[in-house]
């Protein structure tokens, strides 16, 4: 009997869930969506909230402003003012012709007379003074000139939601702020709260939310070579749900918005064996900061709280049955969170899936 009143219930509450809610009026011409705020019997439900946070990115030290020569860097290099010593035409950017020599993948220029030089890893007057070093033995005073004719060594990819997406070089030492303006901005569909910056194949724990939008200058680290920068849209915001339903995974959230009731009869509860009680959020506030929340599910059947408006990558986890702690949980979704970590906000990924 108390299995068909709480089908009934989660239907009804599934189809009221406009109660739920307040709008507001967008401006002509703006993303449609609407902007909802909790009544407080929503938050009644909640019976436990806890705010959590990642360690902001160590910023590192200036880094010098000398170029770093690395591989793939095209070097004109000027021996003496002899034309004899140039080297031929290479392919640089957008296959158009750089006169100079690439530095291969083992860091070498090759020359006339020398061979090959090692230059990988050094300033342009380092790479100067140690390829007229090796000249000395067959010219006599030789003078080098050394500069960059194309730089290839530090891509920098920006992918998403940018006005001008694509791979840059660096020329400089560039700080996030700098990175992102080269993508020449974006629209007002783009995600803000789930960018992320990628390095060495990890989220790395930096909130460009919170430094284009607050104004943290904390999170305005230097960028490496190798750096992704990826902005989402808004167009195909999703939670997740796991635990006791048939179908675990995303759910979309509409325009209109969608509360947990929505949620878990999309999912379809089990048959048997689930407990209302201690239902699970798992909420992304930014890429360094969440929450924790309990909702005591049981309330909202019995009318005694409204059902809590879910929020873009929210993860609900229904308990198959009475659950300890949050470790317990985590350990129970983890398989799932891993095999969709490339679609799930950022600071689920980097509090829970990078280690």
């Amino acid at each position: 009997m108390n299995r068909i009143f709480y089908v009934i219930s989660l239907c009804a509450l599934a189809l009221l869930h406009t109660g739920c809610t307040t709008y507001t009026d967008l401006p002509a011409g703006a993303h449609k969506s609407i902007v909802y705020q909790e009544v407080a019997g929503a938050s009644a439900a909640v019976v436990d909230r806890e705010a959590v946070a990642v360690p902001t990115l160590q910023a590192d030290p200036p880094p010098s402003t000398d170029y770093i020569i690395g591989a793939n860097d095209v070097l004109f290099i000027n021996i003496s003012g002899r034309p004899e010593f140039s080297i031929a035409s290479v392919n640089g950017s957008s296959n158009s012709k750089v006169q100079g020599s690439r530095v291969d993948g083992n860091g070498h220029v090759s020359l006339p007379l020398v061979g090959s030089v090692q230059v990988a890893g050094l300033t342009l007057s380092q790479a100067q003074t140690r390829i007229q070093d090796a000249l000395r033995k067959y010219l006599a005073n030789p003078w080098v000139v050394v500069e960059v004719a194309d730089y290839r060594s530090k891509p920098l990819y920006l992918l998403g939601n940018f006005r001008a997406s694509g791979t840059y070089y660096m020329d400089r030492p560039l700080t996030l702020v700098q990175g992102l303006a080269l993508g020449s901005g974006f629209d007002q569909t783009a995600d803000l709260r789930g960018a992320r910056l990628s390095r060495d194949g990890r989220i790395v724990p930096v909130d460009v939310y919170d430094l284009l939008m607050r104004g943290d200058a904390r999170q305005n680290v230097w960028l490496k070579g190798g750096d992704t920068l990826f902005i989402p849209d808004n167009h195909s915001q999703q939670v997740y749900i796991f635990g006791a339903v048939k179908k675990p995974g995303p759910v979309p959230l509409p325009n209109s918005g969608l509360n947990l009731a929505q949620a878990i009869a999309s999912a379809e509860l089990r048959e048997i064996g689930y407990d209302f009680r201690y239902v699970r959020v798992i909420r992304s506030l930014s890429t360094t900061r969440g929450e924790l929340l309990v909702v005591d599910f049981d309330k909202i059947l019995r009318g005694e709280a409204l059902p809590i408006q879910l929020q873009e990558g929210d993860i609900v986890y229904v308990p198959k049955s009475k659950i300890g702690n949050w470790n317990d949980v985590i350990a129970d979704i983890l398989p799932s969170l891993q095999a969709i970590s490339a679609v799930l906000q950022p600071f689920v990924n980097i509090k829970y899936l990078s280690n």
